[in-house]
Formats: structure tokens, sequence, C-alpha cells
């Protein structure tokens, strides 16, 4: 089975740690929605032979678009694809787009699940980000959420300069008082040509402390999990039965299609990219070509990409896996590169599989870089 990620690439305004493709200005959303479902059309072959389990709108703000505008673009899914019984259908949706009469809406449509950008409940942190809504309106959405949607998950920032550790567990708390079963939290980054890294750099904000992101990271996960939630992957907890099934297939190296200006796509020999404009991107879909770039994959990026992704769910690398699929050259080097990871306890083997532990979770990217294989073909 297989996704369909839709990239919807406008904002209200920009937030300062953003550095994804997105506009403010909302003048070709018409135009572009139409591109959206021709892209849609055009490359419906790459799953003639397979069925789509999930629909994810993402951003940018899918929540600025109308219901009818989402309808149409899941329509035209239906129309070229073939769609599961009961698909995951994710919405991703700002706080400030989500009054009653909205979410009562979008429950009565085939989206089943919302991802909703909360980030912090502290004022201070979300005028510092740049959010669009404010802490009233992030508690006020999700008081109407839970009354709509069973399947909600929402967004937290941690290692956010002048944020303590106090903030950090009381922001848990308050997602955790709404009973919400799915949480998705994430270092706060400075990414360069953003306006978080120019502030930084003029000394207006602090810089981001490593040490303390680590500390909120380990308090998250210890309060979560006290809670009843999964850590499956690096960046995602869920309750039994919640897990993000776009999520997942993502790290479990499924196919995916991305549709939309900047939106990625991979099929496991391939990853592509779609042009980061959404003026070429609409040209190029009217004249009936697709503005993406493709990558084919060496023997050596697939098994790297495994490893990478592999490492930072519950799941794990299975050895079993890496011989069928690379061959036994690639399995001994795994073993020989993680010896010494297994020796400092950042990493484990069970049943077959590589894992890390819970003192190497936090640093699952970069030991998965060290055992990444080089100059092979």
């Amino acid at each position: 089975m297989s996704g369909i990620y839709i990239h919807i690439p406008f904002c209200k305004q920009a937030c300062h740690y953003c550095d994804f493709h997105f506009s403010t200005s909302l003048k070709k959303k018409d135009e572009l929605i139409d591109a959206l479902t021709r892209e849609l059309e055009l490359r419906k072959d790459e799953f003639k032979n397979t069925t789509v389990e999930t629909i994810y709108f993402g951003g940018g703000t899918p929540s600025l678009l109308t219901n009818s505008e989402l309808e149409l673009i899941i329509d035209s899914v239906y129309n070229n694809y073939d769609v599961i019984q009961n698909p995951e259908i994710t919405l991703e949706a700002n706080p400030d787009d989500l009054s009653e009469t909205r979410i009562i809406a979008l429950s009565s449509s085939l989206i089943n699940r919302l991802s909703i950008g909360i980030q912090s409940f502290f004022e201070t942190d979300l005028k510092l980000m740049n959010r669009a809504h404010n802490a009233k309106e992030a508690k006020a959405c999700l008081e109407l959420a839970t009354k709509y949607f069973d399947n909600i998950s929402l967004d937290l920032i941690y290692g956010i300069p002048g944020a303590s550790n106090a903030q950090w567990l009381e922001n848990i708390e308050t997602a955790l008082s709404f009973g919400i079963p799915h949480i998705s939290s994430y270092a706060l980054t400075v990414e360069p040509k953003t306006a978080l890294a120019s502030f930084i750099k003029r000394g207006i904000i602090e810089n981001v402390d490593d040490e303390q992101a680590h500390e909120q990271f380990n308090i998250l996960k210890e309060k979560l999990e006290a809670s009843g939630f999964v850590h499956y992957e690096l960046s995602n907890f869920g309750k039994e039965d919640f897990f993000s099934k776009n999520n997942s297939a993502y790290w479990q190296g499924k196919s995916y299609i991305g549709i939309g200006p900047s939106a990625h796509s991979f099929n496991g020999k391939q990853r592509g990219w779609n042009v980061s404009n959404n003026s070429k991107y609409i040209k190029s879909i009217q004249q009936n070509e697709l503005p993406i770039e493709i990558e084919t994959l060496t023997l050596t990026d697939q098994y790297n990409e495994y490893v990478m992704t592999g490492l930072r769910t519950i799941w794990g690398v299975s050895f079993v896996k890496v011989e069928s699929e690379f061959g036994e050259i690639f399995k001994d080097y795994l073993i020989e590169q993680s010896e010494v990871f297994i020796n400092q306890h950042l990493l484990y083997i069970d049943d077959e599989h590589l894992r890390v532990t819970k003192k190497g979770q936090f640093l699952s990217d970069g030991i998965a870089s060290e055992l990444f294989k080089l100059n092979l073909s």
C-alpha cells in the first residue's frame, strides 16, 4: 500500500523558524488547486498496481483551503487511484482556522484525522516563533476538536530559547489534559536564511541550547510513556491504534507520491522532488509537464536510507532485510560498524534487529550516519 502527500504552499504569515516552501499571497490559489488535481491525474499510472492507504494534506497551512476546495482534491484522488476503504486522510491545521463551524464541517467530510500545529501553549513562545494563533486559541480549538474527532495529533516544539524545563512540562501536561492520542514533537532548529537565524546572529534572540533541548526530549519521552504513549518514531508518540499511518509508512520505506510545489516522492528505487516555485509549478502542469527532478538511488543509497529511517523507529533495522535486499557485504559492514555503539550502550540487537537504546534515541540520526556505507554501487 502507498500514500499520497499533497503540499498546500500557503500561509497567513511566516513563522520565524520555518524553511518550508510557502507563500503568504493567495493570488494563485485557484490556479494552484487546478494544478494539484491535474498533477494527480498525470501521475496516476505510478500507482496503477497499488492501493492508496493514506492521503495527507501538509504545508504550508492546508486549513487555509475551504472545505469544498479540499473535497475537490480528495475527489481527484478517488477518481484517479485505487483507494482502500476508510483510508487515513489527515489535514494539517492551525488553531486560528479551526472555529466550531469549521470543525463540524470537517467532521462531516472524508477527512478523519487532524494534525494541529499548536507548538506551545505559552504566549511568549508563540510570539517568538511568530505563530498566527495565540495560546487562548490553541486551547479553545482543542476543546472543540476533541468533541468531533477521535483521531487528533498535535505538534509541540521543545528547545525554545528562554523556555524552562518547567514550562515545557506544563506544555506537555496541557496537551495531555485534552485526551489527545498522538503527539509529534520536534526540537527547534535554526535553519539558514530564516528570520530565527537572523535574530540569533544579531543577538535579538538567544541561541538554541542543545543540552537543554536534550533534557526536554527526555522529559517528553518520560512523561508521554508514563501516560500510555508509545514512542514509535524519534519525533512521534501515539496511543495504541493511533500511530500515524502516513508517518509509519514513510519511516518503513513505503512508496508515496508528493503532489504540489516542493513536494517529494519516493518509490524505493527513486526519489523525486517538484520545483519549489508556485508560478513555475502551475505553468508546467498547465502544459501537461511534470515539474519534477528525479534521482535514481544506488544500492548503497537505498541501504543508507533504510538505516537512517529504521533507526528512528521502534521497528529498528532488520539484519535479515539488509542481507536479502542489499547483500551479505552490507550486513557484515552494519554489524562491524555498530559494534562501537553497542559497546557505548547506544545500540542493541534484539531478534535480529538493530535498535537504538533509550540513551541513544536523541542521537539516532548521528549514529545512523556513522553506519552509512560509501563507495558501493
